[in-house]
């Protein structure tokens, strides 16, 4: 549900991917959220397999715990 409203580009910090995401789901009234929802399984896929070394901006700025 929250990846069709594109929850998840708004707290990895993609503003403006979030924002059309949101607004395809509510202009289309719903419709729109099957190819949002798709979207957003494959991009969680690719979040899941990612390694944090090849992370982009909003990722590469995290600082880890223990690391100095």
């Amino acid at each position: 549900m929250l990846g069709t409203l594109g929850i998840h580009k708004f707290i990895l910090g993609y503003t403006k991917e979030g924002i059309i995401m949101l607004f395809i789901t509510l202009f289309t009234a719903g419709y729109g959220a099957f190819i949002i929802a798709i979207i957003s399984i494959i991009e969680g896929i690719i979040y899941l397999t990612k390694r944090i070394e090849n992370s982009y901006k909003p990722m590469s700025t995290v600082k880890m715990v223990g690391s100095e």
